[in-house]
């Protein structure tokens, strides 16, 4: 039995949004996280948006917990803590000891910075959306906020982007591109950056006691991972995806990877 409601907080990567022909951003039915709830007989809630920065995602997720059957869920949220806690969350999310689930996708709008701002005066002092203490401290809250109402929450890292397209992309209207450059000091400082915001990812599940799902490993794992990024260099792309599940069975779809390995399988 799996769990009954998975729900998913972040960005627009876990919105499944995409970079069309024309250049517009536009959300897919057939992302990623719809095939896999579908694939594992789950219901899924996907309450991530676009540009979402994990302060944002906390007032999505307290107008979700004020919902009157979330409230009553807290009921005996002690006792599912403590199942998930001594069998791990895959154990817990097959054979329904937990009923709630919630996947955690934030850092990516986080991180970033008003590139307008810098252009304009490179030489000044620039912060991100959310500085990285910040990022820590308010991740730290929302997993106990969850856990308080019974429901699990898991961490996503960040995929990779490519910095060299990315900069070409915010910088495509007009930026200084020099005067960026100048205070990045290299291209690559975006990558860094970004990876920085990743790695916390970890620290905070280990910190807080979150059990952490490596997006970004599978991403790293492949030749050229730029080439399952969209021309922003940041949303990943819509792409024919061979599906692997655990007992060996094979099937093709359209997702965002060129391949993708389930544990299970109906």
């Amino acid at each position: 039995m799996y769990a009954q409601e998975v729900c998913l907080f972040g960005d627009s990567i876990a919105r499944g949004v995409v970079l069309d022909a024309q250049d517009a951003y536009k959300p897919i039915k057939e992302c990623f996280a719809s095939l896999a709830a579908a694939e594992l007989g789950v219901a899924l809630i996907n309450k991530a948006r676009f540009g979402c920065t994990i302060a944002k995602g906390r007032e999505i997720i307290e107008h979700y917990l004020s919902r009157d059957d979330v409230a009553e869920s807290a009921y005996g949220a002690v006792e599912a803590q403590r199942a998930t806690e001594t069998r791990g969350t895959t154990a817990a999310l097959r054979d329904g000891e937990s009923r709630r689930f919630a996947f955690l996708e934030f850092g990516g709008n986080d991180c970033d910075f008003r590139w307008d701002q810098i252009s304009a005066n490179p030489h000044a002092e620039h912060v991100p959306a959310t500085t990285p203490e910040r990022f820590f401290s308010m991740y730290g809250e929302l997993i106990n906020r969850l856990r308080s109402k019974g429901i699990q929450p898991i961490l996503m890292t960040l995929p990779p982007l490519d910095a060299e397209r990315y900069f070409n992309w915010f910088t495509r209207m007009g930026l200084d591109r020099r005067a960026i450059l100048e205070w990045l000091g290299d291209v690559q400082f975006i990558y860094r950056w970004h990876e920085s915001y990743s790695s916390a990812i970890w620290e905070i599940g280990e910190a807080f006691g979150g059990p952490v799902a490596d997006i970004r490993k599978i991403f790293l794992e492949q030749r050229n991972y730029s080439r399952f990024l969209c021309k922003d260099g940041i949303h990943p792309n819509y792409v024919v995806t061979k599906v692997t599940c655990g007992c060996g069975n094979t099937f093709t779809t359209r997702s965002t990877q060129a391949e993708l390995k389930v544990d299970i399988c109906n």
